[in-house]
This record gives structure tokens, sequence and C-alpha cells, in this order.
């Protein structure tokens, strides 16, 4: 068994307008799910990611309106690291940000000889990075009308994380999940069809959650072998929650020794389970058990801009 590579990224904000307008708008991501979080109806939790809502595209987050800012300490993901497909697309993205008025920061050009980077924020603090990739992973693409495809975001390449590297912390990512290291604190998570980098960085200052900060990770498992998979956790000294039913996908969580919030989410059923691939995003999506809500939750919820235009 092996993890098919990162599932979803999730993330906080306190500003669910602005957080369509940058991602489903300036990134040009499709918003693909607009629902709630599961353990409190009343937050929102939106879904960006390719055409289709694919497993390996999905950033998340949840919406706590008006919180306050986080700030990334050890135990927490700081950096989602995007792929594109060439030194033109991050051309392209450092002006299409600079036009927004976002500062990028460009690495990896000439004498270095390396596939080059662009580093940026996105307005909440949550720290970004486009790479030019040179897997041969299906392209993950969302189709907005000005990110032209072959310069659009492809999917994710992997993320950063504050930890101390500890050798319980390796133990665990790579006898327990199949993580095969690549170089100092480097690991490679790849399944059948897909892969990512998880990357250890050394400790940083105490962290603390809120707008701008990312909640947790989750990795992609197959739905045949998701309580195996658990119970491997399990086996390894963990302590992982039983296995939850989201509805578009089934969720297991636990925390590394370093205190990273790992979750193993299934691919499948997805996000089209409920609405046509077409119309993925443009209404309030909730699981059945949420149904009698919806009233209270459509008055209560954040108005959000039309994330079709916000992309336009």
């Amino acid at each position: 068994m092996q993890p098919e590579g990162i599932h979803h990224v999730t993330a906080i904000t306190g500003d669910a307008p602005g957080n369509v307008e940058f991602y489903a708008g300036l990134m040009g991501l499709r918003l693909v799910k607009k629902t709630v979080n599961q353990d409190d109806p009343s937050a929102y939790h939106l879904f960006y990611a390719d055409e289709r809502g694919s497993p390996g595209s999905d950033l998340t987050f949840f919406e706590y309106p008006g919180v306050e800012p986080g700030r990334s300490g050890t135990g927490m993901i700081y950096r989602v690291i995007w792929r594109v497909s060439s030194e033109d697309a991050l051309d392209f993205w450092q002006e299409r940000l600079g036009g927004a008025g976002v500062e990028a920061e460009r690495a990896g050009r000439g004498s270095e000889r390396r596939a080059g980077s662009l580093r940026f924020a996105d307005p909440e603090g949550v720290d970004l990075e486009l790479v030019v990739s040179g897997s041969q992973d299906e392209p993950l693409v969302a189709y907005a009308p000005d990110v032209p495809p072959e310069l659009a975001l492809q999917g994710f390449e992997g993320v950063r994380a504050h930890g101390t590297g500890s050798a319980a912390s390796r133990d665990l990512l790579e006898r327990s999940l199949g993580f095969r290291s690549r170089g100092e604190r480097c690991f490679e998570v790849r399944g059948e069809r897909r892969g990512a980098f998880y990357i250890q960085d050394g400790p940083a200052e105490r962290g603390r959650q809120g707008a701008g900060t990312v909640h947790h990770l989750a990795f992609a498992a197959r739905m045949d072998e998701h309580e195996a998979w658990r119970e491997r956790v399990l086996e390894a000294g963990a302590r992982p929650t039983p296995v939850i039913d989201r509805f578009y996908f089934r969720s297991v969580y636990f925390r590394e020794p370093d205190g990273v919030l790992f979750e193993l989410a299934t691919i499948g059923p997805g996000f089209a389970v409920d609405e046509p691939e077409a119309e993925l995003g443009l209404r309030l999506s909730l699981p059945p058990e949420y149904e009698r809500l919806r009233w209270q939750l459509e008055r209560t919820l954040t108005s959000l801009p039309d994330p079709r235009a916000a992309g336009s």
C-alpha cells in the first residue's frame, strides 16, 4: 500500500469573500464545493481545485469570520507548493500577481541553472510557492477564462512543515506511511498514479491557529485500503480517529510525532455525488444529515461572490 500523494490541504480564513476572489479569481482555480465544516456546520468549508475537483489539487478553507491572524510554528504546515509547467508560466504568474498588488519573489533562474520558483502569500498570509516541475503526473488544471491552460496551476508539488525531525516522526513517515527519503528531511509520497513531496524544515517559534494558517494535510488513500491504513497507523503508536464519513470522501485523522495533523482521505466518492460536474460550487452543498439546517445556514453563512464572475 502507498498513499496516492496529497489529497488536499486545509487552511483557515477569516474572509470567505476575499478568499473566493483570490483563489477562484486571481489564481484561476475552480470553486468545486461550497459546503460546511462537518464538525462545525456554522462555518463554511470551501474547496478550490482543478476542473473536476481531483485529489491532488484541492486547497480547502474553513471560514471563521473575523478570526484573528494565526502564526505558523513547530508542528504545522507552513507552505503549500504547486506545480507549473515552465519558466514562461512563472513569468505569467509573476506579472499577474504583481498587477494585483501581490509581491512575489522569483528564484532559480540564470546562473543557478535549476528549475525556477515563485514565492508569495495570499491576503491573509498563507505561504504559497509555484515551482517548475518535471513530474510526469497528469496535470490537474482548472479552466479560467483569463489563464491559458498551459500556464495554469497543475496540482500540488508538495508542502513544507516545521518540525524537529525526530526519529519517531521519520519512523512513522517511512515505515508506516511508506514515504521515501529524498534527502535531508525531504520525503516523497508516491502511489501508482500520483506523488508529492513532504519537506520537514527545522523547528520554529510556537505557532497559533488562526487566519492564514494551515489546519491539516490529507494524503490520498484508496477506498478499499482505508481501514488497513488506519490499522497500520494504530500499530505504529499513533492515535487515529475512527473512519469518519465526510460524504464526499472518508477520513481518518491523527498527529504524526512532530505534531502535524494528518488525514488519510479516500479517493471518492467525489464532489459530483450531489451535483452535476458542470455545476460544482455554484450552490451550497450539504451532506444529508445537514439538509435540515439549509434554511438557517443559507441565512447566516457569509454571502459569497459568484466564483465564475470572480474568475472572469
